[in-house]
């Protein structure tokens, strides 16, 4: 999530006169106007506008660090996912990214529309309108056969929430983890992947932002930003790399050795 992490990509070029704020890859663009509203859209999808000064931190519930012996430990807090199933034991925890990523979300009306969220800001119902990357139907079903998945975005529940109730019909989410359950941290609101309560060596993040595995980029198996290519083929190209990838034990050597390849 290097430069922004809100769902939405071009929210503002309708409705907030060209404030960008995208969920998770984009940089926010800022006007010489600061549009009416924008902070009102901003405080529901944005995820990093660094270039603001008032970026809310909505929560740093980050492991606090304390000083021991001249050495700094982390406090340990409460695990983000609860105990693993029993049907899942065993198997790699795959975190999974949502905008950009496995879809692309607008204010402006979309004709072709996959879903239309209705979002509740400040007592005023928005329509949000909701493109599904190509071959995400697939991409979810495999992957929930395969891995312990878990969706994990910095967007609010409100409209996440409603989004996945639609994306994904084979419950390929175990579990569900919003804004609050990031790490605010230089900017960005970042995904800890220490605090999940899984095994490091046994969790991966597929996202489309380099900020927001920054605390762990050897976990990550990033994807480009998708916005509206109905051509594209990334989410079915990489089933068969996942296929392979959840018979290992430890996830490091094989993500290493793609990095090298690719």
């Amino acid at each position: 999530m290097d430069h922004s992490s809100s769902i939405i990509t071009q929210v503002a070029r309708s409705e907030e006169e060209n404030a960008t704020c995208p969920e998770e890859g984009t940089a926010a663009v800022s006007s010489s106007k600061k549009p009416r509203g924008r902070g009102i859209f901003r405080s529901l999808f944005c995820c990093l506008c660094s270039r603001e000064a008032d970026a809310p931190p909505v929560n740093n519930n980050a492991p606090l660090l304390v000083e021991e012996n001249g050495t700094l430990t982390k406090v340990p807090t409460k695990p983000l996912l609860p105990q693993i199933k029993s049907k899942d034991s065993g198997k790699i925890c795959v975190v999974i990214d949502l905008d950009e990523t496995l879809v692309h979300s607008s204010f402006k009306p979309v004709n072709n529309a996959d879903f239309i969220i209705p979002v509740e800001i400040d007592g005023t119902v928005h329509q949000v309108y909701v493109l599904k990357r190509p071959h995400v139907d697939e991409f979810l079903k495999r992957m929930g056969e395969l891995f312990e998945c878990v969706l994990f975005t910095a967007s609010l529940s409100k409209y996440a929430d409603p989004v996945s109730d639609l994306l994904d019909k084979w419950g390929a989410f175990r579990g569900r983890l919003f804004r609050e359950s990031c790490v605010f941290h230089r900017g960005n609101y970042v995904k800890d992947l220490s605090r999940l309560g899984r095994d490091l060596h046994k969790v991966i993040i597929i996202d489309n932002s380099p900020a927001s595995y920054v605390f762990h980029p050897d976990n990550a198996v990033p994807v480009a930003s998708w916005f509206d290519d109905m051509s594209d083929t990334e989410l079915l190209d990489l089933i068969p790399f996942f296929e392979r990838l959840s018979k290992v034990d430890d996830i490091y050597d094989i993500l290493k050795q793609q990095r090298t390849t690719s």
